[in-house]
């Protein structure tokens, strides 16, 4: 096994760095007390290819893999998760729902838009009151001559105000029914569909959050993504891939909080000498450096399955699981290391931390990775 970046992982680590620290270091900490989703920051990321980083350049994308998608994720987490969480979101949910479900006329349609970063994308699946319960969505869509009609509302969605164009899962059949659910393509400004931003989340700030309204929202039956009735068989393949985004952005997020805690460690001095010299910060120091190793082989194990078009769903779990708990881990003993200044928004610990809890909620909690796991093991 080869475990050094080949020359396309590090291309992409050495722009998607360069990147960062010019357009997004400057401006995290006033995207983050503002609660700022920088759209521009975005586009611009689209047109490094970052937005449609394993879309085909026949449909617009860069044509590479899991590992440089991985690679570039790990990169903005290290800087900013709330960003990071964005590109993972619009990657792997909307645009990538799209890929590998979507009608050929669907995919020359959005993708060229999605992976250039004209198009911003969406993806509902939670709602208000159904979150990992997701067979009991009350959102449906009724068939009406050529078209659907929508009515329900979706919840924490990523881009769901600035989005412009949605996949959305809804009910067409009988509760419960896991195939009962269709997934749906909504542009922006379609009637009857609106969005109402979700404000003061503890951490991602700068990733924009919002609940979607369908009121007798009418979408044509061309907008269905493949089968009607198979949209949650879809999602959760789709999900699939997603937690190894997630996992990737909790890995730069760990990594970023371990190495922040290094620098300060060599430059902080009590008792007259460097705090890294000393063992209990030493300790931690290599248990960070320990799990942030391992969870980015437990997410690059899962990329070569991806790549390779094998089963993911219980090592996508796994690393998802890991690598999350780790960046929580890495985030609290970054403030730890750093005391009181770690508690302030001067220093980066306290943000890595707020960043870091969403990686063990979103896209499956840690205790639905688990059931995942354990359903995989004892098949």
């Amino acid at each position: 096994m080869d475990f050094e970046l080949d020359e396309n992982q590090k291309m992409i680590a050495q722009m998607v760095r360069d990147f960062a620290e010019k357009e997004i270091r400057p401006n995290l900490n006033k995207w983050d007390a503002e609660e700022y989703f920088p759209v521009d920051t975005m586009k611009k990321l689209g047109e490094l290819g970052l937005l449609g980083i394993y879309i085909p350049e026949e449909y617009g994308g860069s044509g590479f893999g899991y590992f440089e998608y991985v690679t570039a994720l790990i990169e903005l987490g290290k800087v900013c998760g709330g960003v990071g969480l964005s590109v993972a979101a619009h990657n792997s949910l909307c645009t990538g729902h799209i890929y590998y479900h979507g009608s050929e006329e669907q995919k020359k349609k959005y993708l060229p838009k999605l992976a250039s970063g004209e198009f911003i994308g969406a993806w509902g699946l939670t709602e208000p009151n159904t979150g990992s319960d997701a067979m009991r969505m009350k959102t449906t869509a009724v068939k009406d001559g050529d078209d659907w009609v929508i009515n329900g509302a979706k919840n924490w969605i990523t881009h769901g105000l600035s989005g412009d164009v949605s996949v959305v899962l809804v009910r067409t059949g009988e509760l419960l029914d896991s195939r009962g659910i269709t997934a749906f393509i909504i542009e922006k400004g379609t009637p009857g569909f609106s969005a109402v931003k979700i404000k003061d989340k503890l951490g991602v700030r700068a990733s924009e959050t919002a609940e979607l309204i369908f009121d007798n929202c009418r979408v044509p039956a061309a907008n269905v993504i493949g089968e009607v009735g198979m949209g949650f068989i879809q999602a959760m393949q789709v999900l699939d891939g997603g937690r190894i985004s997630i996992a990737a952005l909790a890995c730069g997020v760990a990594r970023g909080a371990y190495e922040a805690s290094v620098k300060y460690s060599k430059e902080r001095e009590q008792f007259g000498k460097p705090i890294s010299s000393f063992q209990a910060i030493a300790f931690k120091l290599a248990d960070m450096a320990t799990e942030v190793e391992a969870a980015e082989l437990l997410t690059y194990q899962a990329a070569y399955l991806k790549n390779n078009k094998m089963p993911v769903t219980k090592e996508g779990a796994y690393a998802k699981y890991y690598a999350s708990e780790v960046s929580v881990k890495c985030g609290n003993e970054a403030v730890q290391i750093m005391g009181g200044y770690g508690y302030t928004k001067e220093y980066p610990a306290e943000k890595f931390l707020r960043d870091a809890k969403l990686m063990t909620i979103g896209e499956g909690t840690s205790e639905i990775q688990k059931l995942v796991i354990s359903r995989e093991l004892l098949k």
